[in-house]
């Protein structure tokens, strides 16, 4: 099996939920323009360090900075100049909580969201109009030095294939995690597999890997049986610990954080039917425990 990697969980749902941090359109990253924030934002991803730390496993951190992006930025009185800043200083805060673990191998990502609502997008991007449109958001991760982009929660796969293009261009890689449905399938209807081969056909230059995120394994786990040349480009994984639909989630006033261990059990039999499956986390409603469970389950075990 191919080493295992750790990475962080539902941090916006830990905010929330766990802390009682207003986040406006569930955006994580104005936390980072105040000391309060700052030190909200260290508590989480120091969490997930010293986990990788004890489980002896390499580590990526995705930045804070899913809703980063000119539309969203916008609707929270950021423009163009505040995002380039804002971006960069995410990239900067955990290279400098890096520091503190000398020995942790970590992999610092400049994370994109979807232009529009990560549930419904209005808006089906071509390729070129998403190149044009997060070019830069990752020009801002590039001058920063992150090690690589990823895009969560991508809805379809003319955006991500513009994501994928932007970054060649840029020269850093990029990570392409869909969501899909309770049916396993993309929101716009979209087979999983098939969103992985349409990237795959429209980039000259390929996405270092693709993943799965915001959804249950019970609502992907069918998915992953189809198509296994596509499938085996899957190497991230980052599950919500409910079973809940999107749209069930959305209207959601309390926390669905499932039970940790059985979600690590979920993964680990994944892991063995998807030895590709690589890099681990969490998504919505999880957090430390759940990622702790799947070093547990998963890392020390391989």
């Amino acid at each position: 099996m191919s080493t295992l990697i750790l990475t962080d969980s539902g941090l916006e749902t830990w905010l929330a939920f766990h802390r009682g941090v207003a986040l406006p359109d569930f955006a994580a990253f104005p936390l980072l323009d105040n000391a309060d924030g700052r030190a909200l934002l260290g508590e989480y991803f120091r969490d997930h360090m010293r986990i990788a730390a004890r489980a002896g496993s390499p580590l990526v951190l995705e930045t804070p900075t899913w809703r980063a992006n000119a539309d969203w930025g916008a609707r929270l009185g950021y423009d163009a100049v505040a995002l380039d800043r804002v971006n960069r200083d995410a990239v900067a805060f955990l290279r400098d909580l890096g520091l503190e673990f000398g020995d942790l191998e970590l992999t610092v990502s400049g994370l994109l969201g979807p232009r529009g609502d990560g549930y419904n997008p209005e808006q089906l991007l071509t390729p070129t109009d998403a190149a044009a449109y997060h070019r830069a958001q990752i020009g801002s991760f590039v001058a920063a030095g992150a090690d690589r982009v990823t895009m969560l929660t991508a809805t379809h796969a003319g955006e991500a294939s513009g994501v994928v293009q932007a970054a060649a261009e840029a020269g850093i890689p990029v990570v392409i995690a869909f969501t899909v449905e309770t049916d396993g399938q993309l929101p716009n209807g979209q087979p999983l597999h098939e969103a992985i081969e349409e990237v795959d056909a429209a980039t000259s230059a390929a996405a270092l890997h693709f993943g799965v995120n915001c959804a249950h394994p019970d609502h992907f786990s069918g998915a992953l049986d189809a198509a296994p040349a596509a499938i085996s480009r899957i190497a991230l994984l980052r599950a919500n610990a409910s079973r809940a639909s999107h749209a069930e989630l959305d209207e959601a006033e309390e926390l669905d954080d499932g039970d940790p261990v059985e979600l690590a059990g979920l993964y680990a039999r994944l892991r063995d039917r998807h030895p590709h499956l690589q890099v681990l986390g969490g998504c919505c409603g999880t957090d430390a425990r759940h990622v702790e469970a799947i070093a547990q389950a998963c890392v020390t075990t391989a």
